[in-house]
């Protein structure tokens, strides 16, 4: 072998990893993944720090809940139509994650217009859950918490009955203040979009925030609705 020969191929040996397939191709950006893992947007750190406290808070909340649910001999007042009412809310948040997704790769590829519709329907999509949540909550209270204030059902069974619902709202009403803190910043976030105040990151950092919130409903949902419905 050449002595060219050999440079060349200690060369070769001593590459940075970018020479086999390590770096991103030429025009890529951070969205494709890989390239600085660790160089996070200072708002999206901002949102993870904000994410990591407010997932302690739901965890103290849920914790609290299923304590008292094992303490007690807890009641199955869920039926039917409220099993069907929370499914197709969790249903509608799912696909809201899915049109965040979409929302935050428009934006990326820089199709404003795209990521301004696909946010605005997210929101849409938590608008509908909120809706779904109010008339869920004035039939509890109509057809469960009415009639228990009215015969001092408190009395008699120990706060059992009351402690169900004062969990339930509790847990529930705090996700679905998130879900509608939410809404309002991604209609204001998509408007301002449009108009070119915000860019790319805003809406990658409202996904983040969405996606939360999605997350922490998996874990209200079948510890709140399917481990008390009536069967």
């Amino acid at each position: 072998m050449s002595e060219a020969a050999a440079t060349a191929d200690t060369a070769a040996a001593h590459a940075p990893a970018a020479s086999h397939g390590h770096a991103p191709a030429p025009g890529g950006n951070l969205w494709d993944g890989g390239v600085r893992p660790l160089g996070a947007h200072s708002k999206k750190f901002g949102m993870w720090l904000f994410i990591v406290s407010d997932s302690i808070t739901f965890a103290a909340l849920l914790f609290a809940y299923s304590y008292v649910r094992l303490s007690n001999v807890w009641p199955t007042p869920f039926h039917g139509h409220s099993i069907v009412t929370s499914t197709a809310m969790t249903f509608v948040l799912l696909s809201s994650s899915l049109t965040m997704v979409l929302a935050v790769d428009a934006a990326n590829k820089k199709l404003r217009d795209k990521a301004v519709l696909w946010t605005m329907l997210t929101a849409l999509g938590g608008l509908i859950f909120v809706v779904l949540h109010t008339m869920e909550w004035l039939g509890i209270i109509n057809d469960h918490l009415m009639p228990l204030i009215k015969a001092g059902e408190e009395t008699k069974s120990g706060w059992t009955m009351p402690m169900v619902w004062g969990t339930f709202f509790a847990a529930t009403g705090m996700h679905m203040l998130h879900v509608t803190v939410g809404v309002g910043y991604l209609v204001v976030l998509a408007l301002q979009y449009k108009n070119g105040k915000f860019k790319a990151i805003d809406i990658e950092v409202a996904g983040l925030y969405w996606h939360f919130v999605d997350l922490v409903w998996m874990f209200v949902f079948p510890l709140i609705y399917l481990m008390s419905a009536k069967i």
